[in-house]
């Protein structure tokens, strides 16, 4: 039996002035998934795909083991999906809204939902439209979250808001994954974020899958070395290195592949090694991109 949550082989989706290219990607149970790019870098439109809102042009896509967008019907049961932007009815309670979730999914937690209401400090008597985007994003999470999905999609839930209720949120989710049944893919150009809860990070960029891998890859394998050359020495070609700058005898070098053997290449090289930096997720970001960017175009 596959188990794979999702699945996306090869899919294509094109508008008239976007294009999703080759997007590949694979969660299974048990793994929180930062997807990380810039803003417009198609993680709206890759999860759109996922839960079969519109559908691809080339490649396949299945969640949960069914296809999408044939089959979500029967999908969607074990799914939650979050945005920032989700609309409530906002001349409705909090408590209306749970109720009538309650009512539509066999699977809703009770019990849950009142801690939810109490650690995100919500009130259930109030109005949506009197609550902060805070309160709606927090709302809205509480909704998903108190029906126990097996599969949690969400873009840019953390978008807009203050440090205590990001903090808040992204708690309530490393929560939810003491279940190993579950799984969730959550989209952010905020790599803080992404790297305080994330297991395996997912790179996109103008539509292309950049890089994915599990996290503590990108943090062991990404380095960042200060050099001093002498006079008369050269710096090789290096295929792992990605950036390389100069200013004078000093140079600093980006590796997206780390080894003892290239800190010894170098030195054979006539360079004196001053400093190996570790490199944030934020800074392995950018590297990455940046050098796929000048990749493309050559």
């Amino acid at each position: 039996m596959n188990s794979k949550y999702v699945e996306m082989n090869a899919v294509r989706k094109e508008f008239r002035f976007f294009r999703l290219e080759d997007v590949t990607l694979e969660l299974e149970p048990g793994q929180i998934m930062g997807f990380v790019g810039p803003n417009g870098a198609g993680k709206s439109t890759t999860l759109r795909l996922l839960m079969g809102l519109i559908e691809a042009d080339a490649g396949n896509v299945r969640v949960l083991g069914h296809e999408m967008p044939r089959a979500q019907r029967i999908a969607k049961r074990d799914i939650g999906f979050v945005t920032d932007d989700m609309q409530l009815f906002p001349h409705a309670t909090l408590d209306w809204h749970m109720r009538f979730a309650a009512s539509v999914y066999p699977r809703w937690d009770e019990r849950y939902a009142t801690a939810l209401v109490d650690r995100f400090g919500l009130r259930r008597a109030q109005l949506v439209k009197g609550l902060s985007h805070g309160e709606r994003v927090k709302a809205v999470l509480l909704l998903a979250l108190a029906r126990r999905p097996r599969l949690l999609v969400l873009d840019e839930p953390t978008a807009g808001l203050d440090p205590v209720a990001r903090h808040e949120v992204l708690h309530e989710l490393t929560e939810v994954m003491l279940d190993e049944d579950r799984a969730i893919i959550f989209s952010s150009h905020n790599t803080v974020d992404v790297e305080r809860i994330s297991d395996r990070i997912t790179f996109i960029d103008r539509g292309r899958i950049v890089e994915s891998s599990d996290k503590e890859t990108f943090l062991e394998r990404w380095r960042r070395l200060q050099l001093q050359m002498r006079p008369d020495a050269s710096l090789p070609e290096l295929s792992q290195v990605v950036e390389c700058k100069v200013n004078g005898q000093l140079a600093t070098l980006t590796t997206n592949h780390f080894t003892p053997e290239l800190a010894d290449r170098l030195r054979d090289a006539g360079a004196s090694i001053l400093e190996i930096q570790r490199m944030s997720l934020e800074e392995i970001f950018v590297a990455n991109v940046m050098h796929h960017r000048k990749v493309r175009a050559q």
